[in-house]
């Protein structure tokens, strides 16, 4: 069945494009041609599937509970469904033998199902910005998870590893960053002066930005200012919970350039799944759009990134080609990886099709 779509804008080599259209042929991309007069499918906005570097869960699954190739597969297909091609499974603070079985699963299955590669998102944390994580599993960086990171680089699996800078031994996170790792700050009490110690040794990130950090104050601004103020790349959670859109606004407009922050879901398996499930034996249940403990404490988020990226463009403000570079192009370089592309001959199940009216007037209709 032949079929023309007509976006609003279509992502083309890192560009929105506007007065495009595609024509389509028993579910392939036939053809990207500049607007005709034929007939077409009226949508606003097509891209390349999502990227999103930080996925604890989806579809009734956490990386913690079924660190396993299937266990990874059921995520991503979660997360696919939803327009998210490329996930990083994210492991959360744990045994060390739960990192060591994801790591295998990833091995046993990476660039399948859009198995981008690993983030190990603790367990080397501060006690004080721990959030949900559980305290007995904390501990300071060592060489088991340096050695655990050093073997799937060998393999050139992309990873990220979120830690405190202040509680890591130099030797060892120089180590880390000799591999090619992404080293994130994340979960920290790191002053301005830590974080600027660690972004000149190396670390290149920082997670879920102004969540479980310190708050910016006028004369101590904290990993928080420090990484605001920096050129280092910064993950954001744009579900409007974790951060207000406020905040959003002014975190963007204070970089000194554009293209150094990315949207991340930090989707729990809730995501896809029921509305509650249990972390460290606690359940956590889904209330109005929030994932809470017992005592009402956030734990992780509910959202996708194609809801973060409709997010961007409608709460926070973001120009579509910023927001859409965002949720695909930024992250995958982060990550030493090229962008996917939209090309003829491509099954449209690798692409984003977004009919979204309230997108119109930031795309300059309606």
């Amino acid at each position: 069945m032949r079929q023309v779509i007509a976006p609003r804008g279509v992502w083309l080599d890192g560009a929105l494009r506007p007065g495009m259209e595609l024509v389509v042929d028993a579910g392939r991309l036939a053809q990207i041609r500049p607007r005709t007069d034929v007939a077409a499918r009226a949508v606003t906005l097509v891209t390349p599937l999502l990227s999103d570097l930080q996925v604890n869960g989806g579809g009734g699954v956490m990386v913690n509970d079924m660190p396993t190739p299937d266990g990874l597969a059921a995520i991503a297909r979660a997360h696919r469904a939803l327009g998210t091609g490329d996930i990083l499974p994210t492991v959360i603070t744990d045994a060390p033998q739960v990192a060591e079985a994801a790591a295998d699963a990833v091995l046993a299955c990476r660039d399948e199902q859009g198995i981008l590669g690993l983030h190990l998102e603790g367990p080397h944390l501060s006690p004080a910005r721990r959030g949900t994580h559980a305290p007995q599993y904390l501990r300071p960086l060592d060489a088991r998870t340096v050695a655990l990171v050093e073997r799937l680089r060998a393999r050139d699996v992309p990873v990220m590893i979120t830690l405190a800078p202040e509680r890591a031994d130099p030797a060892l996170l120089a180590a880390l960053v000799a591999s090619k790792a992404v080293v994130s700050a994340g979960h920290s009490s790191a002053t301005a002066e830590q974080a600027q110690e660690a972004f000149a040794r190396g670390v290149t990130c920082v997670t879920h930005l102004f969540n479980a950090m310190d708050g910016m104050e006028s004369r101590r601004p904290g990993l928080l200012g420090a990484a605001i103020d920096s050129k280092v790349a910064c993950g954001l959670i744009c579900d409007g919970i974790h951060v207000s859109w406020q905040m959003l606004r002014i975190a963007l407009r204070a970089r000194p350039e554009k293209g150094l922050c990315f949207a991340v879901s930090d989707a729990m398996e809730t995501v896809g799944g029921a509305d509650h499930f249990m972390l460290y034996g606690q359940r956590i249940d889904l209330r109005d759009g929030r994932l809470v403990n017992a005592e009402g404490a956030l734990a992780g988020a509910h959202v996708s990134l194609r809801d973060c990226l409709v997010n961007l463009i409608t709460r926070v403000g973001v120009p579509p080609d910023e927001a859409v570079a965002m949720t695909t192009d930024i992250p995958r370089r982060l990550m030493g990886l090229a962008p996917r592309r939209i090309l003829p001959g491509m099954a449209m199940d690798d692409l984003l099709v977004l009919d979204a009216p309230e997108l119109g007037s930031a795309l300059g209709v309606g």
